[in-house]
C-alpha cells in the first residue's frame, strides 16, 4: 500500500485519529504510516516529502495531528520555517519529530513553530502515545511549549493577550497604549495578524 492511498475516503463519521506525515524519509515514513495504522483509533490519511507537497495536499485534507521531521533535505526553507508555515496554514496540532536529541533545542524548536509537542525518533515506541495524548486534550509539553511562548511577553503584554483572546481582563491602559501593546505581542511572535494569533492559541487553551 502507498502511503497515504486511502486519501480520498470520508472519514466525517469517523472517531478515530486523523493524522498527516511530512518525511522525507520514506522508509522512516512508512514505518511511521504501519505503527499507528495497527491503533484502533488512528489513521494515517496522507503524507508529504516536502514543504510545497505538504501544503499542497493539506488545503484538500483536514488532519487532527500532523508529524513532522524538522529536518527536510528537500524543502527550500530550514524546517523550522517550514513547520511554522504549515502550522499557520491547519488547524491540525503539530507534534515534532526529530533526530536531535537535545532538549533545549527541540522545545524552543516547538515554541518558535507553535507547536504542541515533540517526539525524538530514537524513542519511537513513546511515539503512539504521544499522538493519541495530544489529540485527546492539553499535555505537560503543550503546557511547557505554550509557557515559553507567554514568558517573551511583559506582564502587560500578557493582559492584553489575554484580552484578544476573549477573555474578561480589565486594563487600565489608553487604547493607544493598548493597541503598541498588541502590535508588540505580534511583532515579538512573528505574527502580522490577530487572527493569526487567535488561530495559534486554540491549540493552547482548549
Amino acid at each position: 500500500m502507498e502511503m497515504g492511498d486511502n486519501m480520498g475516503a470520508d472519514y466525517s463519521a469517523s472517531k478515530k485519529i486523523q493524522i498527516f506525515t511530512v518525511e522525507d524519509d520514506l522508509d522512516f515514513a512508512f514505518l511511521i504510516q504501519t505503527t499507528l495504522n495497527r491503533e484502533n483509533d488512528m489513521e494515517v490519511i496522507g503524507h508529504a516529502a516536502n514543504e510545497a507537497d505538504a501544503l499542497c495536499r493539506l488545503e484538500s485534507c483536514r488532519p487532527d495531528i500532523i508529524l513532522m521531521d524538522l529536518n527536510l533535505s528537500s524543502s527550500p526553507s530550514d524546517g523550522v520555517h517550514a513547520a511554522r508555515l504549515i502550522r499557520l496554514r491547519t488547524d491540525a496540532k503539530l507534534i515534532i519529530l526529530t533526530a536531535y536529541e537535545d532538549s533545549a533545542t527541540i522545545v524552543n524548536a516547538c515554541k518558535r513553530t507553535f507547536a504542541s509537542g515533540y517526539v525524538f525518533k530514537s524513542q519511537f515506541d513513546l511515539l503512539v502515545e504521544s499522538v493519541r495524548k495530544t489529540a485527546a486534550g492539553p499535555t505537560p509539553q503543550l503546557h511547557l511549549i505554550c509557557s515559553l511562548i507567554v514568558s517573551d511577553l511583559s506582564a502587560a503584554e500578557q493582559s492584553v493577550l489575554q484580552m484578544l483572546l476573549g477573555k474578561n481582563v480589565f486594563l487600565h491602559s489608553s487604547s493607544k497604549t493598548i493597541a503598541n501593546q498588541k502590535s508588540s505581542i505580534l511583532k515579538k511572535m512573528g505574527l502580522r495578524h490577530q487572527e493569526d494569533l487567535i488561530h495559534i492559541f486554540k491549540n493552547y487553551l482548549e
